[in-house]
């Protein structure tokens, strides 16, 4: 991470948080600057499981077959347009 593409945040977290990440982080030999990269994979990761939690409640009443048709027209799509990128 270079300066320019980082931000600095400020938080707070339970210290029983902090002694267990970084006791996490020594276990596997982190360093201390390793903390960033592990809390910015973290929010990551908490994003997307967010991001797919809310789709799936879009699609909650949805019958399976239904979805299922939905999802195979959008995989034939994208391939088609793929394919005609491609040729």
């Amino acid at each position: 991470m270079s300066a320019t593409t980082t931000t600095r945040w400020t938080v707070s977290v339970a210290k029983s948080t902090d002694i267990a990440v970084r006791t996490y982080l020594a276990q596997r030999g982190m360093k201390k600057g390793d903390l960033s990269k592990f809390i910015e994979d973290a929010v990551k990761w908490r994003v997307l499981d967010q991001t797919m939690a809310d789709a799936r409640s879009k699609f909650a009443d949805m019958p399976p077959e239904a979805l299922d048709s939905l999802i195979g027209e959008a995989v034939a799509a994208t391939r088609q347009g793929a394919t005609a990128r491609a040729g």
